[in-house]
């Protein structure tokens, strides 16, 4: 789930470097809110660390995927309530406003996850904080969007989706601090608490956004503001601009009034344009991306990494790339395109997921036995029970032992991970004793000869995922829709980026439980050839393409496959247009 990135000049980023000396005050304005973006980013890695040690706090968690899967998905749906409420505030009240109430919301969902005594009201806890991601998500580049010079508008902007995988890096590697402290998850959810009393604290000192000032008549504050983030001469233009672009936007606002879904459904540009948006930001979700980014560590330990402490530092293999891949997208978009990045990252997905789905049938196919006197060797009373009645030395391996029950755990041996271990009651007492003795203990995954391969796959998934289809749902469906429709439609979109990511996450577990890790990973892999038979078909090259040309081509294209854009004929003047 990740943030959209907005295509940028190469030059941006260098006059964004000469402008952080001439005037920092525009980089202050763009970093303060563009914490909204590390809000994001840190609650989709931090849980994904912190829901180890949950587990192992409350019984009643430890071996529920729905309660997990709950403990986690709950901060997507209040995310899908918040979002929806950020565009009424951002109206309403300001850009800033709205960053203000996100922050609150978020640093009392803070404490009271980390305060929490049951796993109810660390519920509650999450959806408080998804209410707060929600709006900041939506409003933060918005704030930016429209306190930032036209010129380095993008490179600016592009800052909120760098602090979202920066965000997420930062989780795990505060997760990874936490690891031995007392209180340990309890830590890793309230110090997300901070960057939103830090933003809270930056943005009473900062203004409202100057567009939304001269909304709402301000036009004395608005034009006091541009003063500070345009060179003196600039000013003038900027507020004509500013002038031109709200009465733009009124007309199209009174024009929008018809639009409804008989009018969009009934337009060939605009089914189109919705079938390929709606269906991009579907299949983002649904090739399985945020199983990585909530259950990581969780996928880790299923690989054979049954330690807590590995499996986050593990993990953070895949948040670094994830936020490399960010950066990479801003580099490629221009150059190779909107559609080829699509199908080469989708070629690369549908390849690592089948590699994973091949890596773990592998893992559980081969774990080590279990032997009757490995067992036998603790007390008669630590026997897992099915195993007690399953007859005289039962043929059972690792993974059947893991299987038969929630409350059963495998004690591996102390030579080697491979060698046949017991299979014993899963409890604390059975735990403290087999680790006691130098042994390996696991309750979520077996030992395996090839777990390191699955973060070869987990890794090469990333590095696929994150610069193509990661990023460019998001620029196409800033792209794709004509003016009059866009609000409404890219609001349709969002709404099924986040649907679809809540029901991702609420199954991922509950899936792994049902078929096996190798199976789900399967699935993930047919969904991704269908997504990328839907770009063949459905999803147009929109790069270098004003607007116009846009719906014209939605207009005329007929549906087939095509590996590359459409050519059509658009004047050097047009390639070189930036799409507002």
């Amino acid at each position: 789930m990740e943030g959209g990135i907005h295509p940028v000049e190469t030059t941006a980023f260098k006059d964004c470097i000469s402008l952080a000396w001439k005037n920092p005050y525009v980089l202050r304005l763009a970093f303060s809110a563009g914490i909204g973006g590390l809000l994001f980013g840190y609650d989709t890695g931090v849980i994904s660390g912190a829901l180890l040690y949950i587990r192992d706090e409350f019984s009643s968690v430890d071996r529920n995927t729905f309660l997990q899967e709950a403990i986690v998905s709950t901060a997507v749906a209040g995310a899908i309530i918040g979002a929806a409420i950020g565009g009424w505030l951002n109206d309403k009240y300001g850009r800033r406003t709205a960053i203000l109430i996100a922050d609150f919301l978020f640093f009392l969902g803070a404490v009271i996850m980390a305060s929490a005594p049951s796993p109810t009201l660390l519920i509650v806890g999450r959806v408080f904080v998804g209410l707060g991601v929600g709006m900041a998500s939506m409003t933060a580049p918005l704030y930016i969007s429209e306190a930032s010079p036209a010129k380095i508008r993008g490179a600016l902007v592009s800052t909120n989706a760098f602090l979202i995988t920066g965000g997420q890096f930062v989780s795990y590697l505060i997760n990874l601090a936490f690891t031995k402290a007392p209180g340990t998850w309890r830590w890793m959810l309230g110090v997300a608490g901070l960057p939103a009393l830090v933003q809270f604290i930056l943005m009473l000192m900062l203004p409202e956004s100057p567009r939304w000032l001269y909304r709402k008549g301000k036009e004395a504050e608005a034009e006091a503001i541009l003063a500070k983030i345009y060179p003196a001469e600039e000013v003038e233009i900027e507020m004509q601009a500013l002038k031109e672009s709200v009465e733009k936007e009124i007309e199209e606002k009174e024009l929008s009034k018809d639009v409804n879904c008989t009018t969009m459904f009934k337009t060939k540009s605009v089914r189109r344009a919705l079938t390929a948006g709606v269906g991009l930001q579907i299949f983002q979700q649904f090739v399985g991306i945020n199983t990585v980014m909530y259950y990581s560590p969780s996928i880790i330990q299923l690989a054979g990494y049954p330690s807590n402490q590995t499996a986050i530092l593990l993990s953070l293999v895949t948040a670094g790339l994830n936020a490399l891949g960010s950066i990479v997208s801003i580099y490629f978009i221009d150059r190779t395109g909107r559609k080829k990045l699509l199908i080469i990252s989708l070629f690369g997905v549908i390849f690592s997921l089948g590699f994973l789905a091949a890596v773990f049938h592998e893992a559980t196919s081969h774990s080590p036995p279990v032997s009757a006197a490995e067992t036998s060797h603790f007390s008669a009373s630590l026997t897992c029970p099915d195993y007690s009645t399953a007859g005289t030395s039962p043929v059972w391996d690792c993974t059947q032992c893991l299987k038969v029950s929630p409350s059963c755990g495998f004690c591996g041996s102390s030579a080697y991970k491979m060698l046949p271990g017991g299979c014993l009651i899963s409890n604390k007492t059975t735990e403290d004793m087999c680790k006691g003795e130098h042994r390996p203990w696991y309750t979520r995954g077996c030992p395996s000869k090839v777990g390191w391969v699955a973060l070869i796959g987990l890794a090469l998934y990333i590095i696929f995922f994150s610069p193509g289809m990661g990023t460019v749902p998001w620029i196409v469906n800033s792209e794709i829709y004509p003016l009059r429709f866009r609000g409404v439609c890219g609001g349709i979109a969002a709404t099924a980026n986040w649907i679809s990511n809540l029901i991702v996450a609420q199954s991922f577990l509950s899936l792994t439980d049902a078929i096996g890790t190798s199976w789900t990973f399967g699935i993930f892999g047919v969904i991704s050839v269908v997504a990328l038979f839907f770009v063949l078909i459905y999803v147009p090259e929109t790069k270098g393409l004003p607007i116009e040309e846009i719906e014209k081509l939605l207009e005329t294209r007929a549906l087939q496959l095509r590996l590359c854009g459409e050519k059509t004929d658009v004047s050097p003047k047009k390639q070189h247009h930036q799409v507002a």
